[in-house]
């Protein structure tokens, strides 16, 4: 009788993960799009999280003789100026954006979230004081702001996170904002207040978990955003400074001296930065597709 309770136990363990690889390959097949960005951004996932693996030079070490050495077998890259191993900079270099990026959406979504809930919910002045110093914000351009913030901070690992997650706040705001007052009204809402419920346990009990679909779609978006940011904040010197292997470092240094006799060291950079933006933002658009109900049949 055990036996045959265990038997049926693996059978259904079994069919629960098939049904779940049918899922994933309908909306693979659904949208391929969608499935490439995925692609993509697990591979920049695994590189980061096995960098020290994966690499197989010490991204630090120089080496006098490789300098400005061209792809070969031994460095599959090529070397910078310092005879440094491009490839194993680059994957070290997946490490940083990614770090940063997240570090940054999940700062400022709280922040974000935080402000946009108390900003919708509560409504009066609250709400028109934060909302006027939202419209200031989103006034400037994203990189602007962060640059703004990034010189006056100084560059650091630490701080070009601050500098890129305060820039991100109004987005996350004024969804957040925007789905509460239209949650804030509904049956459930009003039942919860009915049943003695404190302002504050409604909307993080009742109003957050219904928002959370779009925050989701919002915050793959904005990875995206985050990591360009990155990028631009490195290659302008404001954003992570040396010894890390940034990538918008490693453009800032050879692309005025070095494009002509080492094209290497602008292209496989360059191609990284690219194809992490490109990765997100695909992932993000098809992620806004599924969870959207007007788009399920």
């Amino acid at each position: 009788m055990v036996d045959i309770d265990h038997q049926a136990e693996l059978v259904k363990a079994g069919a629960h993960i098939s049904g779940r690889w049918d899922k994933l390959w309908f909306y693979a097949r659904r949208y391929p799009l969608g499935a490439i960005g995925a692609v993509i951004m697990v591979v920049f996932v695994f590189s980061a999280v096995f960098a020290d693996l994966i690499a197989p030079h010490d991204p630090l070490q120089t080496k006098a003789s490789a300098s400005l050495l061209a792809p070969n077998s031994d460095f599959v890259m090529g070397a910078d100026m310092m005879g440094r191993d491009m490839f194993s900079r680059i994957i070290h270099g997946s490490r940083i954006s990614l770090t940063v990026g997240v570090a940054s959406i999940l700062l400022g979504g709280i922040i974000g979230v935080i402000v946009g809930l108390m900003s919708g919910y509560l409504m009066g002045w609250f709400d028109l004081l934060m909302q006027r110093i939202i419209d200031i914000m989103q006034a400037l351009p994203l990189l602007v702001l962060a640059l703004v913030m990034a010189a006056s901070l100084g560059p650091s690992l630490e701080n070009t996170v601050i500098a890129i997650s305060i820039p991100l706040v109004p987005n996350v705001a004024r969804v957040v904002r925007s789905s509460t007052l239209s949650l804030r009204e509904m049956p459930f809402v009003e039942a919860a207040r009915a049943a003695g419920m404190s302002e504050i346990r409604v909307a993080v009990r009742h109003v957050l978990p219904n928002i959370l679909a779009p925050l989701i779609v919002l915050f793959t978006a904005q990875l995206g955003a985050a990591i360009l940011i990155e990028a631009s904040l490195s290659f302008l010197g404001l954003g992570v400074p040396e010894p890390h292997p940034s990538w918008g470092r490693m453009l800032s240094e050879s692309a005025a001296e070095y494009v002509r006799v080492a094209p290497w060291l602008v292209i496989f950079p360059g191609l990284a930065i690219s194809l992490a933006v490109f990765g997100t933002n695909l992932f993000g658009d098809a992620l806004r597709d599924i969870l959207d109900p007007r788009q399920r049949n």
